[in-house]
């Protein structure tokens, strides 16, 4: 699995995940989504070897993002945006990729949390928790982005646990056994922390 942080950076192999770093402060859904389509086609353009103009971006009926074009690709596309960090994600299996910024100045919504979640947050130092809950919360949304169905199932209905080495696994997945995928921090073009999360499903 690799990490890329530029457009014109191509994968030797999949899966990959792109950290893209801009400027951008899109306002509101779509002006987040506009962005996130943009670079996510001029990466594809490289990635295929294409011009920009040959790659269309759509989207199932739930949201989840698929290669138009060019067709036939077999490939499976997440995308993800948070304050200007864009998140695009490719792997021949179903991928989910999220962002999340950390917030110093908040205490994280343990409510939305896995009980054993909340104990593990509690548990730490409140300096550590937004930064741990950023990578936890990053890693849960992958996570329901790579099953195609986002949080209808409910977020506190299974539990991630971090190795403080680069990986994550939830717990209760669903698919089979656990599975798991890759947290990182990383800064956006304001340099604000970022938490990023990425997984490939061994199943559709």
């Amino acid at each position: 699995m690799l990490w890329l942080s530029c457009v014109d950076e191509t994968a030797p192999a999949l899966p990959a995940a792109w950290l893209i770093a801009t400027d951008a402060q899109p306002a509101n859904l779509p002006e987040r989504s506009a962005l996130r389509r943009s670079l996510a086609c001029k990466v594809l353009a490289r990635q295929f070897g294409l011009p920009d103009a040959a790659v269309e971006i759509g989207h199932e009926p739930a949201g989840r993002p698929l290669i138009l074009a060019p067709q036939g690709s077999g490939l499976h596309l997440s995308l993800a945006t948070r304050s200007g960090l864009v998140a695009i994600a490719l792997a021949p299996r179903p991928v989910g990729v999220d962002v999340e910024q950390v917030a110093p100045a908040s205490e994280p919504p343990l409510a939305m949390l896995h009980p054993e979640e909340r104990r593990w947050l509690a548990s730490l130092p409140a300096s550590a928790r937004p930064e741990t809950f950023a990578q936890l919360w990053s890693a849960k949304e992958a996570y329901v982005k790579a099953l195609g169905i986002g949080f209808a199932r409910a977020p506190e209905s299974f539990a991630v646990r971090l190795d403080g080495a680069g990986r994550f696994v939830v717990d209760g997945a669903r698919n089979g056994g656990p599975a798991s995928g890759f947290v990182r921090l990383t800064k956006n073009g304001g340099h604000e922390s970022m938490a990023a999360a990425f997984i490939v499903l061994d199943q559709a």
